[in-house]
């Protein structure tokens, strides 16, 4: 059974940094694709970012890039996403998710287990 267990979350001012980690099991996670998301209230679930199986290839949205940053370490199993700069419209409750390719892509569609998701408030 996959299980996503997302962690790091909370109130930070905005400017402020935080650091989601999101430790995976149930699946061989260096052969799959990361992906994070995030739902405001109201809003749809976005995607923020991807990492492809190795670490080498990045994918982010335009709303993010040049603040956030995704990272891996298969040995560990666990992916990370470090958010700098934050902003009150990063407000959100954020989830990973593993990928049914090992392609940093961006559809919701191409992933298919999700953690349960972390709140990220950005206070200004």
């Amino acid at each position: 059974q996959v299980q996503l267990v997302e962690s790091g979350g909370g109130l930070v001012q905005a400017g402020g940094s935080l650091r989601l980690s999101c430790a995976a099991s149930g699946r061989t996670f260096s052969r799959y694709a990361m992906g994070w998301f995030r739902q405001a209230p109201g809003k749809e679930r976005e995607f923020v970012a991807a990492i492809n199986w190795t670490g080498g290839s990045t994918n982010y949205a335009d709303s993010v890039k040049g603040r956030f940053t995704i990272s891996r370490d298969n040995a560990k199993n666990t992916v990370y996403l470090q958010m700098n700069s934050l902003e009150p419209d990063d407000t959100a409750v954020y989830y990973c998710a593993i990928g049914v390719t090992a392609y940093a892509r961006a559809g919701v569609h191409e992933y298919d287990y999700w953690g349960q998701g972390t709140q990220v408030t950005v206070s200004s």
